[in-house]
This record gives C-alpha cells, sequence and structure tokens, in this order.
C-alpha cells in the first residue's frame, strides 16, 4: 500500500462498489482520437515525503514520454488520505483519470466495482508481457482466478530501521529478532523524552498492516479461506493486542501517537525522537528529511521466533503500488503507452531509486542500485516472510472497519484505559457488523 503505503480511506458503502457506470471517459483527446491521443490525466499516490517531492521525481520522467511518444501528462499527486475516497467517487461518477496510482491492497476491491480495464493477455502483452514481473507484485493486483486489475509498479515490504547512535547510547549491540527484544530495546530507549517506537494510531491503513502481520504471527487470518469476514478468532484478537500493548502495557510509544496521521512517525524517526521504526521502503524518506544513510540501519521487522519464514513467521504484507487503467478513458492506447513507460526497464530504475522501493520488474531488479545491503532485507522479506494483502471485494472496507477499531483501542490506551482481550475482541465485532453481508 506509501511509498507504497496503503492508506487511510473513508467509509465505503456496497453500492459505490457496485454501481459503477460505463459512460463518461478520461480526459479527451485533440480531435477525440482514440487512435493518437493527445493528453492522459495521471492521478499519482504520494510517495515521498510530500507531494512537492513527488512532483520533482515525477515531472522530469512525464516530460521525457511527451518527448518520445508526443503525449502530454497531467500530473496529479493524491495525498493518500483522500485517494481512495477520490478513485471510489471517480468509479461511480466515470469521471476519472485516465491512469492512476493504486495502493495494492486495494487492488481486489477496486476490481471489483469493474471500471478499472483488465489485464489480460492481450493488453499484458502491449507492456511486454505479464512474465516480466516477479509473482509476489503479481500476487496483489486483483482477486484470484480474474485478469489483474492492475500492473505493479513499486514494491515494497516493511522493515525494521534503527537510530544507530541512539542503539550505542542505550548499550544495544545489534537490532532485536523477536518481538521480546523489540520490547526490552524499546524500554531502553524510552527515557528522557524519547521514545522507543512510535505509530501512527489515527491512520487505520497503517494500523491494518500491522495487524494483518501481528495476526498472522498469532496463528489468525481476517477472512476465512473463502473470503468471509472472520475478525474474533483467537489470532486475530491476540494479534491486534500485541500490536496496541506496545502504548498500553509495554508503554514503548508515546501516548500522543493515538493521534498520529500519516508520515508523523517517520517524522519522529528522523529527527531522533524515537530509536526504531517500522515502516515500508523508507530509506528515501528518512534522508529527504535529513538523515544520513550512515545514521541507521535496516534489518527484517521482528517475529515471535526470530526466524522470518513461512507461515506464522511472516513479517510483512507484501507492500506496492500498482498502476490502473479507467477502462472508460478516451485514451487507452495512450494510457497503455503511458504504463508500458513507467514499467520499462530503465523508467523502473529510476523510479524505484528514488522512492527506495524494488522495481517489480524481474530485469531491473538486477541493477546495483537494488543489491545493496539495505535493499537485501527487503527483497528476501519480499521473497521469503510476506504475505499479500486479503485479496477480497471487500477489502477497502476492511481497512476502514478494523483499521478503525484498532484507532480507537489506540485512544483507549492513550486516555490509560486498559486494553483487554474483551475490549479488543469488542472493537472487532463491531468492525465485522459494518461489512456488507454476503
Amino acid at each position: 500500500m506509501r511509498r507504497i503505503r496503503a492508506a487511510a480511506a473513508g467509509a465505503v458503502t456496497v453500492s459505490m462498489l457496485t454501481a459503477v457506470t460505463a459512460c463518461g471517459g478520461g480526459s479527451s483527446t485533440d480531435g477525440g482520437s482514440n487512435d493518437s491521443p493527445k493528453t492522459l490525466t495521471y492521478w499519482a499516490s504520494n510517495q515521498g515525503a510530500s507531494v512537492e517531492i513527488d512532483k520533482k521525481v515525477l515531472q522530469p520522467e512525464l516530460d521525457k514520454f511527451e518527448k518520445d511518444t508526443g503525449i502530454k501528462v497531467e500530473l496529479e499527486v493524491v495525498p493518500w488520505s483522500d485517494l481512495l475516497n477520490r478513485i471510489l467517487t471517480a468509479t461511480t461518477s466515470g469521471q476519472g483519470p485516465d491512469v492512476l496510482n493504486i495502493g495494492n491492497t486495494w487492488s481486489a476491491s477496486l476490481q471489483a466495482t469493474g471500471a478499472l480495464l483488465p489485464w489480460d493477455t492481450k493488453n499484458f502483452d502491449k507492456i511486454g508481457g505479464k512474465d516480466r514481473f516477479v509473482d509476489s507484485a503479481l500476487g496483489s493486483t486483483g482477486a484470484q482466478g480474474q485478469d489483474p486489475a492492475a500492473v505493479p509498479l513499486y514494491s515494497m515490504s516493511y522493515a525494521l530501521y534503527y537510530n544507530k547512535k541512539m542503539f550505542a547510547d542505550a548499550g544495544i549491540a545489534k537490532p532485536p529478532t523477536t518481538w521480546d527484544e523489540f520490547v526490552a530495546d524499546g524500554k531502553k530507549l524510552s527515557k528522557g523524552g524519547k521514545w522507543g517506537t512510535a505509530f501512527e494510531g489515527s491512520n487505520p491503513a497503517e494500523n491494518i498492516h500491522h495487524a494483518v502481520v501481528f495476526a498472522k504471527q498469532n496463528g489468525g487470518d481476517f477472512f476465512t479461506a473463502d473470503g468471509k469476514a472472520d475478525f474474533t478468532n483467537d489470532g486475530a484478537v491476540e494479534g491486534v493486542k500485541q500490536f496496541v500493548d506496545l502504548m498500553a502495557t509495554d508503554k514503548i510509544v508515546a501516548p500522543g501517537n493515538a493521534e498520529y496521521a500519516q508520515n508523523q512517525s517517520v517524522s519522529d524517526f528522523a529527527t531522533g525522537k524515537t530509536g526504531m521504526l517500522l515502516w515500508q521502503s523508507a530509506s528515501a524518506n528518512l534522508e529527504s528529511q535529513g538523515m544520513s544513510a550512515d545514521d541507521f540501519g535496516i534489518a527484517p521487522v521482528p517475529v515471535k521466533s526470530g526466524t522470518p519464514g513461512a507461515g506464522e513467521n511472516v513479517n510483512s504484507m507484501v507492500m506496492g503500488i500498482n498502476m490502473s487503467v479507467f477502462k472508460n478513458s478516451d485514451n487507452l492506447d495512450g494510457a497503455t503507452e503511458f504504463v508500458k513507460f513507467m514499467t520499462s526497464d530503465a523508467e523502473q530504475k529510476i523510479l524505484n531509486t528514488a522512492y527506495s522501493s524494488i522495481p517489480p520488474v524481474k530485469t531491473a531488479q538486477t541493477d546495483a542500485a537494488f543489491n545493496t545491503p539495505a535493499t537485501a532485507v527487503l527483497k528476501d522479506t519480499l521473497a521469503k516472510s510476506a504475505v499479500a494483502a486479503p485479496q477480497v471485494a471487500d477489502e477497502s472496507q476492511f481497512e476502514t472497519a478494523v483499521g478503525t477499531a484498532i484507532k480507537n483501542l489506540f485512544a483507549d490506551a492513550a486516555a490509560g484505559k486498559p486494553v483487554t482481550t474483551e475490549s479488543v475482541k469488542a472493537q472487532l465485532e463491531k468492525a465485522q457488523t459494518q461489512m456488507p453481508t454476503k
């Protein structure tokens, strides 16, 4: 999802997800010919520390595309807090951009609207073929058994970022590999107005990313094998409680984090207020906020056993950004050409280097920029110990409902109210009642 990040979303109704019109379209072409489009509209997600940074990264590449093809791309970088609602409004009105970025966790939900161009074999062949992309990225492009609703653009995984000086000052010799070690190190760091780590308690999507991993590590999941919501199984409840307890019981997260929104936890780490950060492909973001690459280390996210691997030791969701095309665009040929350009080896190297992400294109991954010790952690996680977000049509409602339940639990913890197994289960029960009935 930020940065392959996923995003906060407003309430989504069933009608918004199903009542998609086939009328309307994207931007118009000069002369109205679909064979020779001259303008495309593009909604890019906010990947860097600010919208302005994204514009500086993307505009030179869009200018390059215009020079090569004669097609002008009108760019809008949309903040994560607005992106999903903007997309959903566009799917119901039929008035969206030609091309857009989506958090990969939303792929199946947006696919269910019917508004996005299916990437069948014919369409994939126009951009060089489906086999150019790595399997982990393709696994988050839509529901199984259906043509993907999107094409992978940036791949990301969560990692543990740690402040080397703060670790040394606290007598911590190496990054933690288990949650017990993480908590113990966090307590050593939580002194003198500084804290072990930070979370964005009011950011429902960010909450979900952590909750899925904690639930998996406790043997739970939020959906059954046939895609039905199951928010109150023991593993899911225990996973959410373990996550919120980092503030409520372990006290290595500042109570004020209950109100934190997008990027605030990254800023706290970059400015030395916290010693550890769990984030998606954060290096470029941190360096843009003044940290040197030598100031922080990167390690896998902790697990219960200390050995990342398959099954309960998953330690990240498969994060990333996908590109989609509105199928009622007047510029389908130009839109497809733009996707081909953005997923070319050359552009994949430029863009993923800029965002510290991993190219989902196999041949681009061989570049030296993606074979450093830092990127090795991300690549290894994606290949061995990450799990895709639930590829169900109701995933966006899940993010909102469960992410908000966790937001409420963080608010309780910040207010000094006990967070118990019963209170966690009650919040998750309430969240499940908000899911559409089948």
